[in-house]
């Protein structure tokens, strides 16, 4: 019985991981204020695509809304180099089909993550465990685990950020259209390669912070338990 209890914690620690990750994935993309203009200052990406910053910023945020379903296409007609026109081509509307797939997947498992937290949480009261007691222990060491396995995997991306940006698509697209064109597809424009590594650091940071707090009340919690 003791190990069904622990494995039950266990498994709403690595639920909960998820739940953050994901969550600061959202957060870095949706939450922070100015973070793209700062990062098309950053890049130049207003010479490259020859548009004004509050057009591409008008742009940016219908496709965010695409991307967790809040928009039904891609269609977006803006000015670039001073002419009227749509900001997607066809090939770049195709590819970000797939990835507004993985931005809702992405978005349907943290939901599952909840209820894989509740269904675990109603079975521990009814198989009547010391929540007090074996929770916040069952959360650090799962939490623990979970993020030693994340860090390992973030440093050897770290190592060849371009190589495993490569893999990443090759595993979760089935198709060669990510590979765009900078000088047909705007897109490769907007969201370079060091884009992505700069919001990837962003998202590791917003995510650690967040495994710390957790940390933190997990211990304050072992150490209540401890003192009654």
């Amino acid at each position: 019985m003791k190990l069904l209890h622990n494995t039950l914690g266990v498994l709403c620690a690595f639920a909960l991981m998820t739940i953050l990750l994901i969550t600061s994935v959202e957060a870095v993309c949706y939450w922070t204020p100015g973070y793209f203009e700062k990062e098309y200052a950053k890049y130049d990406v207003l010479e490259d695509v020859q548009m004004e910053m509050d057009d591409l910023l008008d742009v940016t945020d219908e496709m965010m809304a695409y991307l967790r379903g809040d928009r039904e296409d891609l269609h977006i007609m803006t000015t670039v180099a001073g002419q009227a026109r749509e900001f997607f081509n066809a090939r770049e509307i195709a590819h970000m089909e797939d990835v507004r797939g993985l931005f809702i997947g992405a978005l349907s498992l943290r939901l599952i993550a909840l209820a894989v937290i509740a269904v675990s949480l109603i079975l521990l009261f009814v198989l009547k465990a010391d929540i007090r007691y074996l929770l916040p222990r069952t959360l650090l060491a799962g939490s623990v685990l979970f993020f030693a396995l994340l860090a390992l995997l973030a440093g050897i991306i770290s190592t060849d950020f371009t190589k495993y940006f490569v893999i990443f698509h090759e595993l979760f697209f089935n198709n060669d259209l990510w590979m765009l064109d900078p000088n047909t597809d705007l897109l490769i424009n907007i969201v370079p390669e060091p884009f992505f590594s700069d919001t990837a650091a962003r998202i590791g940071l917003t995510y650690g912070i967040s495994v710390i707090v957790v940390f933190a009340l997990c211990l304050l919690a072992i150490r209540a338990s401890r003192r009654r």
